[in-house]
């Protein structure tokens, strides 16, 4: 199992230095080859005589030219414009397979990083041993055991951090909590429902911080380019969004670690975030509360732990079904958060009536997957959601 440990560092001005320079050193490698393979593709398919561009071959031509034409690459690891390089093709695989877009090029304050192989480095205690540079001060040591692969050095607004690749044999640890399966309803007023009865706040970091965020900005834009003063707005607006970018990453951390620990089935929605964010007047709030990383914290936390995670299709009418009787309303608009079913006139929270339906769900696509009901979690597996055929628009996708 592939783990990832990302640390703090602590380095001095030299070494912030050298970080810098060779994350310019990888980004420059990166758009270089880019470029690169563009215009050799294009020659390709005008004359499929010619060679089509590789990420070997790029890699080979830019060690053939940099020592004449790019000599300020050799006062960095090698390891900052190769692996960079890779990185490209890796991206061009995920292009042909149609697994991603067509790369685009890196920016400077944007795509502030370089990765070193397990040759290059080594960590001992609270430091880590860099080429070229020495050994650089790490806020804490690292906490998986195992293989280390490798190690990518990054910059978010004005400090440095190091993620350790690290393969480790550790089995799955096992929830110390058995309390069923749960339903988990998202929303932008709370950012979780359970079908317990609890309602998780959302933090609403963007919200909280959005005045000093407008002020912030004024003033960048009222400084003149170049100049020193615009230089420090900039990086104290950088570290305000870091900030904000934090406080919802803790918060989410700590709902999706709660529930992996205190259940065996967890029921979601397969939500179409996309979509949702297209409504105007609630964009701001969906993408405040962090749908799309609370599902990837919960899908690989629940694997870690042995749960399973049961993703409803986008489709499953969690809030029109009344969790009593059973009956599907017709039309239920997204400011009715209570209702009463008019086939057993029970109220409903809809937010509660939505977890309660995910958390039924769950269970049935469980055992239904397994072959048996069962108490343990140890004979279940994750279950993926339906495939879904079309889109839907993002005031359907709330309900």
């Amino acid at each position: 199992m592939l783990m990832a440990h990302k640390i703090a560092l602590d380095p001095n001005n030299k070494q912030a230095t050298h970080f810098a320079r060779a994350a310019g050193t990888a980004r420059f490698a990166y758009n270089w080859a880019l470029a690169e393979w563009d215009r050799q593709y294009a020659a390709h398919r005008e004359d499929p005589f010619l060679p089509a561009p590789t990420e070997a071959a790029l890699r080979r031509q830019l060690n053939a030219i940099k020592r004449t034409e790019f000599p300020w690459m050799l006062e960095v690891t090698k390891n900052a414009p190769q692996m960079a390089i890779m990185q490209l093709g890796q991206a061009f695989r995920n292009f042909f397979a149609d697994r991603a877009k067509h790369p685009t090029f890196r920016r400077r304050g944007v795509h502030d990083r370089f990765t070193l192989t397990n040759d290059q480095f080594r960590v001992a205690g609270r430091r880590i041993h860099i080429p070229h540079l020495g050994w650089v001060r790490m806020r804490e040591a690292l906490r998986f055991s195992g293989a280390i692969m490798s190690a990518t050095i990054s910059r978010t607004a004005d400090r440095w951090f190091v993620s350790i690749t690290v393969e480790t044999d550790d089995p799955p640890r096992r929830p110390v909590e058995h309390e069923g399966a749960v339903g988990v309803d998202l929303g932008v007023l709370a950012l979780a429902t359970l079908s317990t009865g609890e309602r998780v706040p959302g933090p609403k970091a963007h919200k909280q911080q959005l005045g000093r965020l407008r002020r912030l900005s004024r003033s960048l834009s009222r400084k003149q380019k170049g100049s020193k003063n615009r230089a420090k707005v900039k990086a104290k607006l950088a570290r305000l969004h870091a900030r904000i970018a934090d406080i919802r990453l803790d918060s989410l951390h700590q709902l999706t670690s709660d529930l992996t620990r205190r259940f065996d089935v967890i029921g979601i929605e397969d939500l179409n975030v996309r979509g949702m964010v297209r409504n105007r007047h609630l964009s701001r709030s969906i993408a405040d509360m962090g749908f799309h990383e609370f599902r990837r914290q919960l899908e690989y936390k629940a694997e870690r732990r042995g749960a399973a995670v049961v993703a409803a299709d986008r489709f499953f009418p969690s809030s029109k079904l009344c969790s009593a009787c059973g009956v599907i309303q017709d039309e239920m608009p997204l400011s009715l958060r209570i209702w009463t079913c008019p086939a057993c006139n029970t109220t409903h929270d809809r937010d509660l009536n939505a977890a309660i339906n995910l958390a039924r769900h769950a269970v049935s696509s469980t055992v239904s997957a397994c072959g048996g009901e069962g108490s343990g979690s140890g004979h279940l597996a994750p279950v993926k959601p339906a495939p879904a055929k079309q889109e839907v628009s993002a005031k359907a996708t709330l309900a």
